[in-house]
């Protein structure tokens, strides 16, 4: 009997002090809430966080929470949470559901990742099909990421063209280089030919010349002997003297 006693006032104890947690953390989400309406950002992630010290999985908390980091340029701390709530989405009653989804949209917009953020306003229509703020961001996102890939492809497209024009600048380059080469080669043989032709030049001269010498040579010879034989008659057949 006593045994059943001490459980019952445990149970007792128990849900009293859950009761008051819970009181407690409606109350600083209460408070955030009003200093968040302030615009008081950095006072209100505090009272937020104090409640999820409490209660690590209450979602008014952590929407919330997820909201301020938005607001004081946080985003991927913000999505962190935002897609962790999505993982129960099921669960969630619809408006909170869409409001996360919506949300996540806009953080996704923001990134310029407008595939993920038409998933995201998709899924908040799911939960909420009248919510025409949502639907505008939807069609937004849909006409963005049209642009997007058109933007693409004509980057691609570009830097196709600049790849196949460089192809081209540089075989033209190749081909100039080569053809310097092969008139570089070209012109030590003309170089070469030239003293040939000179030298062949000097030999037939040089010949001409010779044979001119010896020309002149035979006939200062012939010369030579010819007076030679004059003298030879002048002496026997001398005229008288005077």
């Amino acid at each position: 009997m006593m045994k059943r006693i001490l459980l019952l006032l445990g149970l007792l104890v128990s849900f009293s002090l859950s009761g008051y947690a819970q009181k407690e953390v409606r109350q600083l989400a209460r408070s955030g809430n009003k200093l968040f309406q302030k615009e008081q950002y950095d006072k209100a992630e505090l009272e937020y966080r104090k409640a999820l010290e409490i209660n690590p999985s209450d979602k008014v908390a952590n929407f919330n929470l997820a909201n301020t980091l938005v607001r004081t340029e946080r985003g991927e701390e913000a999505d962190k949470i935002y897609q962790e709530m999505l993982k129960e989405i099921k669960i969630l009653p619809k408006d909170e559901a869409a409001d996360v989804a919506h949300n996540a949209g806009n953080l996704a917009m923001a990134k310029k990742d407008y595939a993920k953020a038409i998933e995201m306003y998709k899924e908040s229509l799911r939960r909420r099909p009248t919510d025409e703020e949502t639907r505008y961001n939807l069609a937004l996102a849909q006409k963005l990421l049209e642009q997007q890939q058109q933007d693409n492809n004509e980057e691609n497209q570009d830097n196709k063209d600049n790849q196949e024009q460089q192809q081209q600048d540089n075989q033209q380059q190749q081909n100039q280089q080569d053809q310097q080469q092969d008139q570089q080669k070209d012109q030590p043989n003309k170089q070469q030919e030239q003293p040939q032709n000179a030298e062949t030049m000097s030999q037939d001269n040089a010949e001409k010349i010779l044979q001119a010498y010896l020309q002149d040579e035979k006939d200062t010879q012939r010369k030579v002997e010819q007076m030679k034989q004059q003298q030879q008659r002048g002496k026997k057949s001398r005229p008288k003297n005077w």
